[in-house]
This record gives C-alpha cells, sequence and structure tokens, in this order.
C-alpha cells in the first residue's frame, strides 16, 4: 500500500483510514461490536497496511480507546501507528464534562491517552464546534496539549467553514497550534461540502479525511445497514433522488462486476477533492472491498452517470443532528 502525506504535514498515512465507532461495548449500541469481535478487523486492517485509526471518547463512553488504542499498541510498535481521537460530545450527565471548554479539553486528553494505554496522540480531532465556548479558549486550550507533548497535530470535524477558518484565524493570530486536518461526511448522495470547505481546505493545504462513503449504508446495498437503524443519522438519506442515485451505483458496480460498496468508495477515492476516506468494517472482508476501491477507476461517464441526479441540499451539521438534509429542486 503506498502512503501519502496527511496535508501539508510531514505525517505518512494510509489511503485509507479505520473508522472505528463500530468497536468498543455492544452495551453502548446494538451494531458495536466487544473487544473478542474487533481484534480480527484491527489485526486485518494492519496486515493489509492500513497505519490510521479513528477513534473517539465519545464512542462507547471511553470503551472505543481501550479496545482499539490498547489493542493495537499489542500488535504494532508505537512510532508505526497514527491514531487520532476526538474530543466534544458528553461522557457523563456532569454539565462539565462536554464540549470544547479549557477544563474539559485539558481532562479529556489525559483520560484518552490513560485509557489507549499511550502518552500521545498523532491527530486530536474536535468533534464539532462548540457554540458555548469563546473560540479564543478552546484554541488556546488545544495548543497547550500540543505543547505538553500530549498531541503532536490537531484537527475539526463537522462545522460550516466558515467556524472552521474562524478557529484557524484564531490561532494563526496569536501564534497557537492550527488545524491541519477536517474531518467530514461525504459521499455521492451528500456532497455540499464541495461548495465551500473542501475549497478552503485545498487554499490551505489542510488534508481532508471523510466518513460515511456509503451513506450510511443506503450504497452498499437494497434498504439499509443495521447500524443505520439504531443511527441517529438514520433520516439523512432515502429520499427520490438517493434511490435514483443508489440505483445508478447498483448499475454500476453490476456492469463491473463489483459490490455496490466498492462503486461507492471508489467514487470517494477518485474524486478531484483529494480526501483520505475514512472506513467502517464489522467483517474482515469488508475492509478487503475497501482496499479493493483503491484500485477501480471509475471512468467519466460512469462518474456522470452516479452525480447527475444530485441537488442542493441542507448541510449535514452536528448542531442539528436530529434535521434531515433537505434536497432542493433545480432552479428553473
Amino acid at each position: 500500500m503506498d502512503y501519502i502525506r496527511l496535508g501539508r504535514t510531514g505525517l505518512n498515512v494510509s489511503p485509507l483510514c479505520l473508522g472505528t465507532m463500530s468497536m468498543g461495548s455492544s452495551a453502548w449500541k446494538g451494531w458495536v461490536l466487544d473487544e473478542a469481535d474487533s481484534v480480527p478487523i484491527l489485526r486485518h486492517a494492519l496486515d493489509l497496511g492500513i497505519n490510521f485509526f479513528d477513534m473517539a471518547d465519545w464512542y462507547s463512553l471511553g470503551r472505543n480507546e481501550e479496545v482499539v488504542g490498547r489493542n493495537l499498541l499489542k500488535m504494532r510498535p508505537r512510532e508505526q501507528l497514527v491514531l487520532a481521537t476526538k474530543v466534544f460530545y458528553p461522557m457523563s450527565d456532569d454539565p462539565e464534562d462536554r464540549g470544547l471548554s479549557r477544563k474539559h479539553i485539558a481532562a479529556s486528553i489525559d483520560r484518552s491517552l490513560q485509557r489507549m494505554g499511550t502518552d500521545y496522540v498523532d491527530l486530536y480531532v474536535i468533534h464539532a464546534f462548540d457554540e458555548h465556548t469563546p473560540i479564543e479558549e478552546t484554541m488556546a486550550a488545544l495548543h497547550d496539549t500540543v505543547r505538553a507533548g500530549k498531541v503532536r497535530y490537531l484537527g475539526a470535524s463537522t462545522m460550516y467553514a466558515w467556524q472552521f477558518a474562524l478557529m484557524n484565524c484564531a490561532a494563526v493570530r496569536n501564534g497557537w497550534t492550527p488545524f491541519v486536518n477536517m474531518q467530514c461526511q461525504y459521499n455521492v448522495l451528500y456532497r455540499e461540502e464541495e461548495r465551500e470547505m473542501f475549497p478552503y481546505c485545498r487554499s490551505q493545504e489542510i488534508a481532508v479525511t471523510t466518513f460515511s462513503p456509503l451513506a450510511r449504508g443506503m450504497l452498499a446495498r437494497e434498504g439499509q445497514t443495521a447500524r443505520t437503524s439504531h443511527d441517529v443519522y438514520q433520516g439523512f438519506y432515502g429520499d427520490d433522488i438517493d434511490r435514483e442515485i443508489a440505483a445508478r451505483v447498483r448499475s454500476v458496480a453490476a456492469r463491473r462486476g463489483v459490490s455496490m460498496a466498492e462503486v461507492a468508495m471508489a467514487w470517494v477515492v477518485g474524486n478531484p477533492n483529494r480526501s483520505v476516506p475514512i472506513v467502517g468494517a464489522s467483517r474482515t472482508a469488508q475492509l478487503d472491498v475497501a482496499v479493493a476501491s483503491l484500485r477501480l477507476q471509475l471512468d467519466a461517464t460512469e462518474r456522470a452517470c452516479l452525480e447527475e441526479p444530485y441537488r442542493p441540499r441542507d448541510e449535514i451539521n452536528d448542531q442539528n443532528p436530529l434535521r434531515r438534509p433537505r434536497a432542493y429542486a433545480a432552479a428553473t
């Protein structure tokens, strides 16, 4: 597997990142794998050459970091792994145990490191924008984690481009560590980040990692996956436009003799908006499909066929996570 630079950094990562939200504790959500079922997937990812792993403290309320971090460190030396984790969402009923305040960030990074069994993370990502905390407080606190040697690089996820730009401007203005990564949702059914976020990131040489390449399972097969049926995001997909695009993915897959999932991921991989797709897996075979998508090149006619029905729609933003993105009719 060929490795690539993460944006303007010197960090070398695999062209796929394994998202591990589905690993930790089934007591948190029914579709999550417990440790015994997670370990074979982690081992197979390493065998395939994947070195980039995405976690979050909120996943399984900490158990995700324990299962993923500690097991990876048993299988590979720390310097061969690129470990990312996130902070923002509530970890308990304590009102201080959430958000992006200095207090919560300082406590959260220490707890994450303890759970993973390492003294630093390569990429520390804020899971969403905190409208209740001053930007300067958040960016100063994140900078302190870097200065303390607990974090190597900073990233952000799921916010509006203007919010991301404001946070980076605050960092640059004050001589603090800026973000080098944006993590956002992107697939052939949801392309709103092409309008502002992707151009901003290109202009600043910020790496983009994209999640949900299969649109919560809608692009994997007819209907939705078991995970989607337990997911607050399930209402984001499924209107007439989505079904038409999914049918076209199915048609291209049939002509190519591959799975729908491989075509959907190949669309993301081959998109001119270069990114590192974050892929999830509940079975080792799903990782094989993801790696195969790196080699599948869709031609211009196939890409045009998949993209033609798309219409502008509401942005998916974690500040309003239960809103279903509405597709808009074409202008007349």
